[in-house]
């Protein structure tokens, strides 16, 4: 008896699982049909009476990126209708078969539906686990038979593709690499001041009583080369290096400001962009470059509060400096990207900061912001930098996994949209879009209610002069005049000196 409920109870449920599957083929295959093709996520094939020959490399692609749905019996070429004579239990063997031929081993889940008339065999493929990639085919070795999903079709991976997944199997340490060519001397000696002051503050136990040189081992910034020579490692040297640039030309920011919204468009068909400029230095001075070309090449505009305007930018300087570290902090600083710069690119529309090497580790672009989840592909460089001075004050990062969230917190108070991430394997991109002007940025000042604003004013700053309240509001000093000389006689005002002198400021009357 028992056995009998519980057969029946696994008919009824793949009966539930056919009924929801065979919807959701139709969904699909409604959406192919409408625009003609296969998409990102899924791939019809005919098979009719073999296996597909290239249904390997779908498999592999499909376990490489996001995963995805192949189907089989289905026809592309007719208008994605089912293929008579497609036997389905037949080709589940040979999908299984195929799957055996990859390294690691896919396990897809297999169902045979009911379309149209036939039944047609679907196999959704998961993606691979992080530490399992890439899935290649085992013949062919990773280097030529690892794919990945490129709009409706396959792609074989590149090699340095290929590394970066590999890569993910353990933590890499090429910002621990030793700088051949460096000395000691190429580090910066008032960065490395500061850098140690901050580590013994930081650690007054642990390296109160350790000299100079064996902290510096320590925490990375330099190693002994197989002569016992003290050479800067690669995140020594650019986080507190003198001109790292020396010997890594590449390492550095570019900044270009476009006249439209993309690269191609130009200003009177001669110029191509706006303002170009090549960032070089250590990482700190280059977060402070980049920040500030951004900010000379955006607009100011202000959002009216009574009389009084609050500058807003186009682009929140947090959000964009804290773009900006990530992009340098977690790039990829393997060999063959070495050539490869950080590029922040400033549109008519948007601001793009991009680098080398999509998100690592458990990280993704769903999680991005989350406490729970962080990785850092430069672990080394990352410590380097949580001490190394920026200018003007503090430290380039915190290096608490909370970077993504001020960015977000930042654009959120500016009432703009969130960031846009996107991640390859070859790279990531932060994109911000432009703020639009408010309703308030845009009325006029002389309808505003000035003395309301003058007494606000006055509120917030104790004192304030006839030309500070000129600047703060924009309006004409004849303008603000008048409304002091209301006030004053209504008893709400008074001027702190005596009559026409030049040190002359109003405040609240008590």
């Amino acid at each position: 008896m028992a056995n009998r409920q519980a057969a029946q109870g696994q008919r009824t449920r793949q009966t539930e699982v056919t009924s929801m599957d065979a919807q959701r083929l139709n969904r699909i295959v409604a959406q192919m049909r409408q625009i003609g093709n296969d998409t990102q996520t899924c791939e019809v094939k005919e098979a009719v009476r073999h296996v597909p020959g290239n249904l390997i490399d779908t498999l592999s692609a499909f376990s490489n990126g996001s995963g995805g749905t192949i189907i089989l019996g289905v026809s592309e070429r007719n208008g994605f209708t089912p293929v008579n004579g497609f036997d389905a239990r037949a080709m589940q063997e040979a999908v299984n078969a195929e799957c055996e031929k990859l390294t690691p081993r896919v396990r897809p889940d297999i169902s045979i539906v009911p379309f149209e008339g036939i039944n047609v065999l679907v196999a959704e493929i998961a993606p691979m686990p992080q530490k399992d990639k890439p899935c290649y085919i085992s013949t062919k070795g990773r280097y030529q038979g690892a794919y990945i999903r490129s709009g409706d079709g396959d792609r074989r991976l590149t090699q340095y593709e290929v590394d970066r997944l590999t890569e993910e199997h353990e933590q890499p340490t090429f910002d621990n690499d030793i700088v051949p060519d460096a000395t000691f001397n190429d580090l910066n000696p008032a960065l490395i001041s500061q850098f140690l002051t901050r580590q013994r503050q930081l650690y007054p136990r642990l390296l109160a009583t350790r000299d100079d040189q064996t902290i510096l081992i320590n925490t990375h910034v330099i190693r002994q080369d197989e002569s016992g020579t003290i050479r800067p490692t690669l995140g020594g040297i650019l986080a507190l290096g003198l001109f790292p640039q020396q010997f890594f030309p590449r390492l550095n920011v570019t900044f270009t400001a476009f006249p439209g919204i993309t690269k191609a468009e130009t200003v009177n068909d001669e110029r191509r962009f706006l303002d170009a400029q090549t960032l070089i230095g250590p990482i700190p001075l280059m977060i402070d470059d980049a920040l500030n070309a951004v900010t000379r090449n955006m607009r100011t505009g202000a959002v009216i509060e009574g009389a009084f305007r609050k500058d807003v930018p186009d682009y929140p300087r947090k959000a964009v400096r804290e773009a900006i570290a990530n992009a340098l902090m977690h790039r990829d600083y393997s060999p063959d990207s070495r050539g490869s710069q950080v590029q922040v690119n400033m549109y008519a529309d948007r601001l793009e900061i991009l680098n080398p090497g999509g998100l690592f580790g458990s990280v993704t672009v769903d999680s991005l912001g989350r406490s729970d989840v962080s990785a850092s592909r430069n672990q080394f460089l990352s410590n380097i930098l949580e001490t190394t001075p920026y200018p003007g004050g503090g430290f380039v990062v915190e290096n608490r996994g909370t970077g993504y969230q001020v960015i977000e917190e930042e654009l959120q108070d500016a009432l703009m949209p969130p960031p846009k991430p996107l991640s390859t394997l070859t790279f990531f991109s932060l994109t911000f879009d432009k703020r639009r002007a408010s309703s308030s940025e845009r009325q006029t000042m002389e309808t505003a209610d000035v003395p309301k604003a003058i007494v606000s004013m006055l509120n917030e700053h104790s004192s304030a002069s006839a030309r500070e309240m000129v600047e703060a509001s924009g309006l004409s000093r004849s303008t603000i005049n008048n409304n002091l000389r209301h006030l004053i006689a209504e008893g709400i005002v008074e001027p702190t000196e005596a009559k026409r002198s030049p040190k002359q400021r109003y405040r609240l009357k008590r």
